[in-house]
């Protein structure tokens, strides 16, 4: 039996209008979902905190034991899910592949996280023993986008459920089913109690709700830095905790002793995976002077060689853009930028949303691909003469989210990412990079640092509370 029974899709009832799930590349419905209003979040969130009381006080084991099992299930059911990420949010195969994998692994991890040691003695100058103890923050909601909906749904909902809490998930309506719904099916089947995890398909005004309501105390925002700045100024006004991943514009720095062999696939995958729809995408490739044009020659090339097409039927490298929308936004950013004297050497068309890979050579300051977040296939490739050059146009971005440098002296790439205000970095390989181990976050407009992977779970995700215990009452002057 399918693990997403049509019948099962939405178990709980929502007041919005029936949603036409669509396939990028045909236009096909997929199916019909009822989307949520900012109507639903109220009920959602009483529900939900009403829940993770009980849930709370469950033995580690017990929440433990279901994100494992979830994990099993994210393994088990993969070619369904695989077909639903391919078809819904246009993903290769192998794409889809990377994210059922991530998926298991941030419930194995989070599963972990359960037995977490949850506090520390503290030394007293009272006759008392004193402690910490991390505690669960009670309901968390969690806004996801579409471009790996899978992942950035499940690298907040599981911490936060192994922890103690209950969640309100706001998916993409564009990405409802894997980005959501799924979600939901797998961990039910893995016996996840009910009332636990909501998922609310909803739009802008849904998602405001979502950041108002009095009983959601902790938010998981990852999306556009606009979006996020207003979710953070939200969250602010109703004194919440909110932990915020934006967007970027990433830099790979291609120093003149680089294995121009080797860098070309590195600096292609960096712009084109996932046609650019990434938060990690190398958006600006800055060559030493001497490298340059044949880097630019080679780059474009291995762009003109790359298939695009309809990932779910044919053996194809790039998917489609996710709607009209982002290939409006992509074409008029590569338009405008060839309008102000950049040269496209490659691509620059489109047929449906369908994307061909561009590079763009000539780049300034100036060049909105450049100085923009595309999010979309596009490398525009600039010059540089010295790694001093090198590292003040990498650091010249509102953005801070990674850097990737190509040489064969380690030592100095290191040194020079010293120089670049980033939350991540990668020597000899290029930005696009996530481990459910590792700390993930940007600086700077790219979001307010580090939060997922293991300790910084923990700490989004639970309260420290200070106790104190006596033997006999305190006594005191009056």
């Amino acid at each position: 039996m399918p693990l997403l029974d049509r019948a099962t899709w939405q178990p709980g009832p929502l007041t919005g209008s029936a949603s036409t799930v669509t396939e990028p590349a045909t236009g096909e419905a997929l199916g019909m979902v009822t989307a949520a209003t900012a109507e639903d979040v109220g009920p959602a969130a009483e529900a939900a905190l009403a829940a993770q009381r009980a849930w709370a006080r469950a033995p580690h084991p017990v929440r433990a034991a279901v994100l494992r099992k979830a994990g099993d299930l994210f393994t088990e059911h993969a070619g369904e899910l695989r077909d639903w990420l391919v078809r819904e949010s246009g993903s290769v195969p192998g794409k889809a592949d990377f994210e059922l994998h991530v998926a298991a692994q941030e419930c194995y991890e989070a599963a972990a996280l359960a037995s977490r040691p949850a506090g520390h003695v503290l030394p007293s100058e009272a006759p008392r023993l004193s402690y910490t103890r991390r505690v669960p923050v009670g309901v968390v909601g969690v806004i996801a986008p579409f471009n790996f909906p899978l992942i950035l749904s499940i690298r907040s909902v599981a911490p936060a459920l192994a922890l103690g809490n209950a969640v309100v998930l706001k998916p993409d309506p564009r990405t409802a089913v894997c980005g959501g719904l799924s979600l939901a099916a797998v961990l039910a089947a893995a016996g996840l109690p009910d009332g636990l995890l909501h998922v609310l398909p909803g739009g802008p005004r849904t998602g405001a709700a979502l950041v108002a309501d009095p009983r959601v105390p902790v938010l998981s925002f990852t999306g556009s830095t606009a979006a996020g700045r207003a979710v953070g100024e939200a969250a602010g006004r109703h004194l919440k905790r909110a932990h915020l991943e934006l967007g970027g514009n990433s830099a790979l720095v291609v120093l003149e002793d680089a294995d121009l062999d080797a860098v070309v696939s590195t600096a292609a995958w960096g712009s084109f995976f996932h046609q650019g729809q990434i938060c990690m995408t190398t958006g600006r490739h800055l060559v030493h002077a001497s490298l340059y044009e044949e880097y630019v020659d080679r780059l474009a090339a291995k762009a003109d060689a790359l298939t695009v097409g309809d990932p779910y039927r044919d053996p194809v490298h790039l998917g489609p853009l996710i709607d009209d929308r982002q290939l409006a936004r992509v074409h008029a950013l590569v338009e405008s930028s060839a309008a102000a004297g950049a040269k496209i050497v490659a691509g620059g068309t489109h047929e449906r949303l369908f994307y061909r890979p561009t590079v763009l050579a000539g780049v300034d300051d100036d060049t909105p691909a450049y100085a923009e977040e595309v999010f979309g296939p596009v490398a525009p490739v600039r010059a540089f003469r010295t790694p001093e050059e090198a590292a003040a146009l990498a650091a010249r971005s509102g953005h801070g989210l990674a850097l990737g440098i190509v040489t064969r002296d380690t030592a100095r790439a290191l040194d020079l990412a010293e120089r670049v205000p980033t939350g991540i970095v990668h020597i000899n390989d290029q930005t696009v990079n996530d481990e459910p181990v590792a700390p993930f976050g940007g600086v700077a407009a790219s979001g307010t640092g580090a939060r997922f992977g293991g300790e910084a779970n923990l700490q989004a995700f639970t309260d420290v509370r200070w106790t104190t215990v006596r033997g006999d009452v305190a006594t005191y002057p009056f």
